[in-house]
């Protein structure tokens, strides 16, 4: 197989993981499923440690909330998750899932 071709498969591969994109050929649909669930759900409790401020003012709104993030917009590899949090931070406030927050607070919830 060549490079251009594993890259390619790859790809694929991270699609479906992260993206809702279609499980690549030889994989089980199923089991992709349920390992793109647990890659999401861990991305989320990092996510939440390392903002713990966020996940408190979602509450038990933040998992579904972090789920449907994550299925329109799958982090890139090389993408910080700083950067990716305050995405996050933003889709919600433009959402109405939170108040859009005074200065001082939205400093806080998009730090770095």
């Amino acid at each position: 197989m060549s490079r251009a071709e594993l890259a390619r498969r790859q790809a694929e591969l991270l699609q479906a993981l992260l993206a809702d994109g279609p499980p690549p050929a030889g994989f089980d649909p199923a089991r992709l499923k349920v390992e793109a669930s647990v890659l999401r759900r861990k991305h989320g409790r990092v996510l939440a440690y390392q903002r713990p401020e966020l996940a408190e003012a979602l509450g038990e709104r933040y998992e579904p909330l972090f789920a449907r993030f994550t299925a329109g917009r799958p982090k890139k590899a090389a993408e910080r998750s700083g950067a990716y949090a305050d995405e996050f931070v933003t889709w919600l406030i433009e959402g109405g899932h939170l108040p859009k927050p005074r200065r001082r607070l939205a400093d806080r919830l998009r730090r770095r």
